[in-house]
């Protein structure tokens, strides 16, 4: 069964206003311990239904395995990061999300859990650079029965197109927006 068929989609974008952020926080596992309101009402499930969940509940059949890596990979260096994330809501419903994901450190500097705020994205950056890079990345994840072959092949891909235009993935993502 392929990464796809594994979830319910129904092909329906939803979108939340520019003005609203999405917010959450974490513990070290990534189960959700704050869930905002914007947050709560796009996802389509309760607060009690999100709350000790895994933040992957919104995980998106089309989100590159290698883009998660990265995130993870940065935030547990307690270095922040901006990622452009398409998320999955309770009923398949989809919606894409520029993010800013950062560690939140404890009084020692030890992490002790992780913060995202997530804004409305550019849509023509989404449609004409997102999706396009998206798909190559999962394409190439998915040429692999073994998973974690299938992340560190899209996780080369990525880093051989961050290489090309000599920038860092960040740099890439502010260049967007410019």
């Amino acid at each position: 069964m392929s990464e796809r068929q594994k979830y319910y989609v129904t092909g329906t974008e939803v979108f939340f206003k520019p003005e609203e952020i999405i917010v959450s926080k974490t513990d070290l596992k990534g189960r959700l311990i704050y869930a905002n309101r914007v947050f709560i009402d796009i996802s389509g499930y309760t607060e009690e239904e999100l709350l000790e969940q895994p933040h992957s509940i919104l995980r998106h059949p089309d989100m590159p395995r290698c883009v998660f890596k990265l995130l993870w990979d940065t935030i547990e260096s307690k270095s922040e990061i901006f990622a452009y994330v398409i998320n999955r809501c309770k009923n398949g419903d989809h919606y894409w999300v520029l993010a800013h994901v950062t560690p939140s450190l404890g009084p020692n500097g030890e992490i002790n859990g992780y913060h995202s705020n997530r804004r409305v994205p550019d849509p023509a950056i989404v449609k004409d650079t997102i999706i396009p890079l998206y798909t190559a990345l999962r394409e190439e994840e998915e040429k692999h029965s073994n998973r974690k072959d299938g992340m560190n092949a899209g996780t080369a891909m990525l880093e051989a197109v961050l290489k090309e235009k000599g920038m860092a993935y960040d740099e890439l993502i502010f260049a967007l927006q410019s």
